[in-house]
């Protein structure tokens, strides 16, 4: 019988005819899932694990990849500064492109003054957690604690209110998910990555721009780390190809 009740309440709540604040989180799978789109891909070249990640959870407004056949978002995440986030920033200034910008605890308190550019010029902050912890390993409150101490710092020293949450390091699970949602947040995971964070085996910058540009897709949410130098060199032909393709870069809340 109580297994009959949680299907029926998570069924309701994935119909959005309850909030999921009602539903009994502490009940929901604590199961942790590393999340990644692999390599196949639809006849529109949009990779099935990112479709098949906001089939099954989209219900707690989470996405990997935006409804938008027209549409690429870029998203940074920013876990220390390595000096490219100035000529990442120049960059899209200089395209007229409106990025997410993921930050953990440490980067919005050690960098006020990209952090001010970032919202000064139009970009969406998104949380990324105070100290960049695998949800699915907290408790229920300390996942609430990790997401909300970022969101109260930042809205306290910059007065902005963040509105979505990257999981760090990929990692989730249904309740941590559920979490987000109740906390007001929009999960938002990607439906393009690569290899491109690790500051010591860095791509070749030939390579990366046919790898980056050969997965383009309508709703793309486009995962680049900004301690990337080959992020940072070839951003503006990125852009450029993304443009001849045929698709608009945006940001995932416009029309």
């Amino acid at each position: 019988m109580l297994k009959k009740i949680i299907t029926s309440v998570l069924a309701a709540v994935c119909m959005g005819t309850i909030s999921v604040s009602a539903a009994d989180i502490s009940s929901l799978d604590r199961t942790c899932h590393g999340y990644g789109q692999g390599r196949e891909v639809d006849e529109c070249n949009r990779p099935v694990g990112a479709s098949a990640f906001n089939d099954e959870y989209g219900c707690y407004g989470c996405t990997a990849m935006l409804d938008d056949s027209k549409k690429i978002c870029l998203t940074f995440d920013q876990g220390y500064e390595n000096g490219y986030t100035g000529p990442i920033l120049d960059t899209l200034k200089e395209k007229n492109v409106r990025a997410v910008f993921f930050l953990t605890g440490d980067y919005a308190k050690r960098n006020e003054k990209l952090v001010r550019r970032m919202i000064d010029e139009g970009h969406i902050i998104g949380n990324h957690g105070m100290k960049h912890e695998s949800l699915p390993s907290l408790s229920i409150e300390g996942a609430e604690n990790e997401i909300m101490s970022l969101h109260e710092f930042v809205k306290e020293k910059y007065g902005y209110e963040m509105q979505y949450f990257r999981p760090p390091c990929g990692e989730y699970s249904e309740q941590s998910l559920a979490v987000c949602q109740k906390l007001g947040y929009k999960a938002m995971l990607w439906s393009f990555a690569y290899q491109d964070w690790d500051v010591n085996a860095q791509p070749d910058p030939s390579e990366a721009l046919k790898r980056v540009c050969g997965a383009a897709h309508g709703g793309e949410i486009c995962l680049l780390h900004s301690v990337s130098a080959t992020n940072a060199e070839i951003l503006p032909k990125v852009i450029d190809s993304f443009r001849e393709q045929g698709f608009e870069l945006g940001l995932p809340d416009e029309a």
